[in-house]
C-alpha cells in the first residue's frame, strides 16, 4: 500500500498500476488531505504540531524522503499564513538565537537524512517526541504538588540554552521534518508565556522550514512530482490555518500546556508504533 500510493501521488506509477489502485489511492489521499487540514488547524491554535501529527501518517503511506519533504514544503507555507497578527508577541532576540542555533544543527541533520536507515529515522523521531511528552507531563505533575522540595520551578532561559535548543531543532527538522518539539519543550520548561511561545514558534518555523526547504532543494533535490503533490495539499493546510488562528488567540496557558502534552504523546506513540511495525516486517 505504501509503494502503490506513493507512486500514484508522486506521479511515478504506470498507467496499468494507476488504474488498478485508483480507488485505494483516492481514499488514502482523502485521509492525507483530512490529516493536513486537522494538523493545520492545531498548528494555528497552538503554534506547533503540524509536522508532529502529519509526519507519522505521511510516513505510513510514503517513503521517508518524499514524506518528509512534503511536510517541510507545506509547513513553510502554513507558517507564513498563520503568523500574521502575532508579530507583536514575538521575542526577537530569542528568535534570532534559536535561528542561529538551527543553522548550526541543520547540516548535521542533512547528513543523517542522506545516510540514515528509514526505520531508524521513524523510531528516533517517535522516541524523541514521546520523551518530550513524558518530560512535560512529569514537570506539570511536580509543579502542582505542594510541600517542601516538591514544587517544580522552571529553569531560567539563557542565550546558550537558546542556541542549543535551536541546534537540536535544526537537526530534527532536516532529519525528520519536526523542528518543533525541541524548541517547544525548551520554552515550556522555561516558563514562557503561552502567547509568546506560540508567536515565537510560528516565526521560528517560518524561518527554519524555509531554510530547511532551500537546503533540501540544493543538496538532496526535490522532484517535481513532490512539489505537485504538495500543491494539492496546501489548500487544505490554508483552510485549517485560517480556521484555527482565532481559536488560538483565545487559548489560555493551562489549555496550551495540556494540548502540547496530548499532541506530543499521541504522535510519539504512533510514530514509534509505525517504526516497530516496519521493523517487524523488514
Amino acid at each position: 500500500m505504501n509503494a502503490a500510493f506513493g507512486s500514484w501521488l508522486l506521479g511515478m506509477s504506470s498507467v496499468g498500476a494507476l488504474g488498478g489502485m485508483l480507488g485505494m489511492a483516492i481514499a488514502i489521499f482523502i485521509v492525507l488531505a483530512a490529516t493536513t487540514l486537522g494538523s493545520a488547524l492545531l498548528y494555528a491554535i497552538s503554534g506547533f504540531g503540524f509536522a508532529v501529527l502529519a509526519a507519522p501518517l505521511f510516513l505510513l503511506f510514503l517513503d521517508p524522503a518524499p514524506a518528509i519533504q512534503l511536510v517541510i514544503i507545506i509547513s513553510t507555507v502554513l507558517s507564513i499564513i498563520v503568523l500574521r497578527g502575532l508579530l507583536p508577541a514575538i521575542a526577537p532576540w530569542l528568535l534570532l538565537r534559536l535561528a542561529l542555533g538551527s543553522l548550526v544543527g541543520l547540516p548535521l541533520g542533512l547528513v543523517a537524512f542522506r545516510y540514515a536507515d528509514p526505520i531508524l529515522v521513524r523510531a528516533a523521531a517517535g522516541a524523541m517526541i514521546f520523551g518530550f511528552a513524558i518530560l512535560m507531563a512529569v514537570s506539570r505533575r511536580r509543579s502542582g504538588q505542594p510541600g517542601p522540595g516538591k514544587h517544580w520551578t522552571p529553569f531560567a532561559m539563557s542565550p546558550g540554552l537558546d542556541l542549543a535548543a535551536g541546534a537540536v531543532s535544526g537537526i530534527a527538522g532536516a532529519l525528520a521534518g519536526q523542528p518543533g518539539p525541541p524548541v517547544l519543550i525548551y520554552l515550556l520548561l522555561a516558563g514562557a508565556a503561552a502567547r509568546t511561545v506560540r508567536a515565537t514558534l510560528l516565526a521560528f518555523f517560518a524561518l527554519s522550514y524555509a531554510v530547511t526547504l532551500a537546503s533540501h532543494a540544493a543538496t538532496i533535490g526535490i522532484p517535481a512530482p513532490t512539489w505537485l503533490a504538495a500543491g494539492t495539499l496546501i489548500p487544505f493546510a490554508f483552510l485549517g490555518g485560517l480556521a484555527g488562528r482565532p481559536i488560538g488567540d483565545r487559548l489560555g496557558a493551562e489549555a496550551f500546556a495540556m494540548l502540547a502534552i496530548a499532541l506530543l504523546a499521541v504522535a510519539g506513540a504512533y510514530t514509534l508504533g509505525a517504526a516497530a511495525v516496519a521493523f517487524a516486517a523488514a
